[in-house]
């Protein structure tokens, strides 16, 4: 049906033709992360004599994010018009929602082709059973699923990590990951931290086992601290021999890519001892900001959550049968783990029981490309080599939707470019994707529809705030409570008084 490669092939294809200049990194100094929501969709009229063929299938990007920033907790706004998270996962996720209420709207109110066909209650819909959706992103999910080992081999693509590592609770990590402007130091090829990990000859690359490609790492998201000393006298005898069980083929596990994000309160503390020990895994983690705290929860964490409930939210579960779950997710050439992906975005939350009818744990299937994204750090790192100046993210994000109007959103700092202190309460001064334009999108599909084929769960009662909706869609709700209740307890959620506007 498809391949990573084709996947990431597509998606950095899209993002050099369809999104503009506004808003990509300045050349040879920024970088940026991207990521995707690919649609697959068998080719009509199929012959099917052999069971051996494989499908054809269309495969076409239906949204698209750039973007590696979070506001501080002291620039949240009460009226919904900021965008919190500028991580490109999350801006390709709210971009996907925005395509989800348009399809809603064809099917609903046009009658024209759409993905949702009538479900099997009166105003509910269900996305047609030949689609599905995978999610793209050029680098693994900042928080858990970036803490990842480093080993003692050569230039660091790509040797496969032992099973032990991800699952070994004892294991502890001093790797990265991605969040704001602290992304991918270790990335660097000519870091000293890099150059440290070169003692040994390379071995091959991959490693195909199952007919899952296992890829370790070359380098991670986010760190700007100094990199760690991996030298081995770093590590007591105890911390030796638990890091001694990760390495495959007898190869010695010198450190872990460390993240930036941090241990939320409630949660257990990360150890910050030198070399492997420096992190725990497994943990819910907040990105970090600059100086300013964020409320902002690390991709890993995001991402983990809606393979459980589902990527369209809480708003559009209105008009929903069922969730829509996304079938894989694949990742771009960077540094990587399939067991710590595992654990980061299944295996934490796999013994979550009695969830409402619908609603599931899903075994996504979890690959990697060997196409590296052109405006990643290591590739910009890597071709301006020496180059004056220091190499930062790139401030601005870039939302992209399949609908008709108005696609491309491009912001910085949470609103649309170029917008003015003066000029932020004005509607011009909105994200097409932020939660109040969201929800007005909504409401503009739900007066569309006649009241008499509204779906019971707005007929119940007179509702009128965003928090109201949001509460309102009840087995969404139960579903959230209870992957809170037995896996994510410490969950940072804003107060509900963040979400009153109308």
């Amino acid at each position: 049906m498809w391949t990573p490669d084709e996947i990431a092939r597509l998606c950095y294809e899209h993002y050099r033709i369809r999104l503009p200049k506004q808003g990509k990194p300045e050349p040879n100094r920024e970088w940026t992360i991207l990521a995707a929501v690919v649609k697959i969709q068998p080719i009509a009229d199929q012959a099917c004599e052999c069971p051996d063929k494989q499908v054809q299938v269309t495969k076409e990007v239906v949204s698209m994010g750039t973007g590696t920033k979070c506001i501080g907790q002291s620039k949240m706004r009460k009226s919904g018009d900021i965008l919190n998270d500028s991580h490109a996962e999350v801006i390709a996720r709210r971009s996907f929602q925005r395509y989800l209420l348009h399809q809603l709207h064809l099917a609903a109110t046009l009658k024209e082709d759409s993905i949702f066909v009538p479900g099997t209650q009166r105003g509910l819909w269900k996305l047609r059973p030949d689609l599905l959706f995978l999610f793209f992103s050029s680098h693994t999910p900042c928080g858990d699923a970036s803490i990842t080992p480093m080993f003692e081999f050569g230039d660091q693509p790509c040797y496969p990590v032992s099973r032990d590592w991800a699952h070994d609770p004892s294991v502890e990590a001093s790797g990265n990951l991605e969040t704001t402007e602290d992304k991918r130091k270790c990335e660097d090829p000519g870091s000293s931290m890099t150059k440290k990990m070169r003692l040994e000859p390379r071995t091959p690359d991959r490693k195909v086992t199952n007919s899952v490609v296992h890829h370790q790492s070359f380098g991670n998201q986010e760190s700007d601290p100094v990199p760690p000393s991996v030298s081995s006298s770093n590590l007591t005898s105890e911390e030796l021999a638990a890091v001694a069980r990760m390495a495959p083929s007898g190869a010695k596990v010198v450190d872990v890519y460390r993240t930036g994000a941090k241990c939320v309160p409630g949660e257990a503390r990360d150890p910050g001892q030198p070399g492997a020990a420096y992190h725990r895994v497994g943990l819910l983690r907040v990105k970090p900001g600059r100086g300013d705290r964020t409320c902002s929860m690390s991709c890993s964490d995001k991402v983990a959550r809606w393979n459980v409930l589902g990527c369209q939210g809480s708003l559009l579960m209105h008009f929903l049968e069922e969730p829509i779950y996304l079938s894989a997710v694949v990742i771009g050439k960077c540094p990587y783990s399939q067991e710590a992906m595992q654990r980061a975005l299944i295996g934490r939350c796999q013994n979550i029981s009695a969830l409402p009818r619908g609603f599931g744990v899903q075994e996504v299937k979890i690959q990697q490309s060997d196409l590296l994204f052109e405006q990643s750090r290591c590739a910009v790192q890597a071709k301006r080599a020496d180059g004056p100046g220091q190499l930062v993210p790139c401030g601005a994000a870039i939302s992209w939707s399949a609908v008709p109007e108005q696609p491309l959103d491009v912001t910085a700092n949470g609103f649309p470019q170029g917008t003015t202190k003066k000029g932020i309460r004005s509607l011009q001064a909105r994200s097409r994707i932020s939660k109040v334009e969201l929800f007005r999108s909504f409401q503009k599909l739900l007066s569309s529809i006649s009241e008499d084929k509204w779906p019971d769960s707005l007929r119940v009662q007179k509702l009128e705030t965003y928090q109201e909706y949001k509460e309102a869609a009840a087995a969404y709700q139960e579903a959230w409570s209870t992957l809170r209740k037995q896996a994510f307890g410490s969950w940072i959620r804003n107060p509900p008084d963040y979400h009153q506007f109308k």
